[in-house]
């Protein structure tokens, strides 16, 4: 140990005195250089396994890394399952998913089917993903906030994948008096605006307003009828489909 401490601070270079740490040619004979010494300096420097070869063979060994951590930088996939898993968790934080949009969202990113089903299926045992709630909350929300009819409704909840069934339970708890008093404020709203055209062109706004939102024929001319009727409009003849 003390002859290394000695040498830590004078690289040899290969076939050099370990004592003086010049690359010098082997001493001569009777010189006092101990052979045994010498050979164990220079092999020591001309192999490479001196105290800066043992940092370079560590540093090496510890830029390799583990196999697991070399795979991750390679970024060889993960387990599916516990892809797909994430993928569900991160669409359903904060707004709620139907089960076609997750599996939609699977397929996009290439899950395999069986891990996309195998998460699916539990998510819906456990009751992260409820169609039926899903359709309940979205008929209130979307008739409260933006005026929306049965009609748009199973639209709108078609095209997310919520099942018929489904769709007409959740439809089914809209009150068709709430229907229609929701009418009567859209077009109490958009009437101000309409002021100044004449009354065909009134009608045909605002029937047209109530028919995007899925409003039925008979019940938008009803209330646009009245509307105008409370207006001092002649409604005479506006009996007729628009």
């Amino acid at each position: 140990m003390t002859r290394r401490t000695e040498w830590s601070g004078s690289p040899a270079e290969p076939g050099g005195d370990p004592e003086s740490g010049y690359g010098t040619a082997e001493p001569e004979a009777g010189a006092g250089a101990r052979p045994g010494r010498r050979s164990r300096g220079g092999a020591g420097a001309g192999s490479g396994f001196g105290e800066g070869a043992g940092r370079r063979a560590r540093s090496g060994t510890r830029s390799s890394g583990s196999p697991s951590s070399s795979r991750a930088e390679k970024g060889e996939p993960r387990d599916p399952v516990e892809q797909a898993r994430n993928i569900c968790l991160r669409l359903l934080t904060g707004t709620p998913r139907t089960r076609k949009q997750l599996a939609d969202a699977l397929r996009k990113r290439e899950i395999p089917d069986e891990a996309a089903e195998e998460v699916l299926a539990r998510f819906v045992d456990v009751g992260l993903i409820d169609d039926a709630a899903f359709a309940g909350a979205w008929v209130e929300s979307r008739h409260h906030g933006r005026g929306l009819a049965r009609r748009a409704l199973v639209r709108e909840l078609r095209t997310k994948g919520v099942d018929s069934a489904v769709i007409d339970e959740a439809v089914g708890q809209l009150d068709p008096d709430q229907e229609e008093e929701t009418a009567r404020e859209l077009v109490a709203r958009k009437l101000r605006s309409t002021r100044g055209l004449d009354r065909d062109k009134r009608l045909r706004r605002l029937a047209g307003m109530l028919a995007r939102k899925g409003y039925g024929e008979g019940m938008a001319l009803r209330v646009v009828r009245q509307a105008l009727e409370e207006e001092g409009e002649d409604t005479e003849g506006l009996d007729e489909p628009f």
